[in-house]
């Protein structure tokens, strides 16, 4: 299964939502809020906890084995959208001044979030089921046979299909190494697309239409080998990213803790 984008584009319209809320009190204000104001401190509580929800609740879903309630697809995609929104509340905390510890949470926000776009980007290149369990390699070699065997059948039922087989013959298959098949996939699936859309414009209208039908089918069984041949290499990507990314969101919810901590007692105990 490919994963969509909508956790992407919810997190996308949220940051304008909460950009425009924030440049109307610039405008009221006359000025950036301050972090210490009640809009400051508002907008930083709500991020954090947003962060902290990423940091627990889909991995409490993932680890736990009587908790049932919802998809792991579903908790990842709010993973995701909490793991951008939040820190983006976070910096708009900041009042853009970054010195000493506050400074080196928003340091360690950053190198998390742009972790956790490159930990999407290698997961999607695992395939998985609706549910976000990982496909074995036995089951992809059955679904790419299913796909061969559903292309040769439709193809038999094709009156134009010796003209479709020849203008498929420019179109690049799948091949390179693992490791290039994972980290440029968008640039494959892009030559991919131009190829195919050079084969087409040498068809006449009638079999066009044909034709669209063919590479729907072509494309999901060159998905399916292309996963298939960077499987191994994906997983051990994964593993690695987790080693790296884990103790990095540990670092900085230690440092966001002691800003916490810090910034109660210097803001309330000691007035």
């Amino acid at each position: 299964m490919q994963r969509s984008n909508r956790e992407l584009w919810l997190a996308f319209i949220a940051i304008i939502v909460i950009s425009a809320a924030y440049l109307l009190m610039v405008i009221m204000l006359d000025g950036i809020p301050r972090a210490s104001d009640f809009f400051g401190h508002s907008i930083g509580i709500l991020g954090f906890l947003l962060m902290l929800m990423t940091e627990t609740l889909y991995s409490y879903r993932k680890r736990s084995r009587s908790a049932r309630w919802g998809r792991m697809a579903s908790w990842l995609n709010f993973h995701i959208f909490t793991g951008i929104v939040g820190p983006y509340m976070v910096l708009l905390h900041t009042s853009w001044k970054f010195n000493g510890l506050a400074g080196v949470v928003t340091l360690l926000t950053l190198v998390v979030v742009g972790s956790g776009f490159i930990g999407r980007y290698i997961y999607t290149a695992v395939p998985r089921t609706a549910d976000g369990v990982e496909i074995e390699t036995g089951q992809i070699e059955r679904q790419i046979a299913a796909a061969e065997a559903e292309i040769q059948d439709w193809l038999r039922r094709q009156p134009e299909a010796a003209r479709l087989f020849a203008a498929l013959e420019v179109v690049p298959q799948v091949s390179g190494d693992a490791l290039a098949l994972i980290v440029a996939r968008p640039l494959l699936d892009w030559r991919q697309r131009l190829a195919w859309l050079a084969a087409k414009r040498k068809l006449d209208g009638s079999v066009r239409t044909q034709f669209d039908q063919l590479e729907k089918l072509f494309r999901r069984q060159n998905l399916l080998r292309r996963q298939l041949a960077s499987l191994a290499m994906a997983r051990r990507m994964l593993a690695l990213w987790h080693a790296v990314h884990i103790p990095i969101g540990m670092a900085l919810f230690t440092a966001a803790f002691i800003h916490i901590g810090a910034a109660i007692y210097y803001a309330t105990l000691l007035r």
